[in-house]
């Protein structure tokens, strides 16, 4: 599985270089980080309609488009998909809990 986030990396890092006109991502990255954050924030929103209608195929379809445009970001920013694979793994090591009063301190 990890193999398809290394593969669309790179397609999103390669997408920075191409035509805004024939390129879905491309036009994003040119629009810049508030249309990159406005798709994640819709995005965002109809995951969370698609888990209320508890459909589970529009679930996963939307759960899709939103790693999707989150994976955008990140590739706008500079980072790689490994950065937030590293933290997740960090985490597994904590309970929710005891991670949440890490970030107190």
């Amino acid at each position: 599985m990890n193999d398809i986030l290394e593969r669309l990396s790179r397609t999103l890092e390669a997408r920075k270089q191409a035509d805004p006109d024939s390129s879905y991502v491309a036009g994003l990255y040119t629009k810049g980080l508030d249309a990159i954050l406005k798709k994640i924030g819709e995005e965002a929103a109809e995951t969370l309609l698609a888990a209320k209608d508890g459909a589970p195929g529009k679930i996963v379809y939307e759960v899709a488009d939103l790693w999707f445009h989150t994976l955008v970001l990140l590739a706008q920013q500079g980072l790689e998909p490994d950065a937030v694979l590293l933290e997740l793994d960090r985490r597994l090591d904590f309970s929710g809990l005891e991670e949440k009063a890490q970030r107190r301190t």
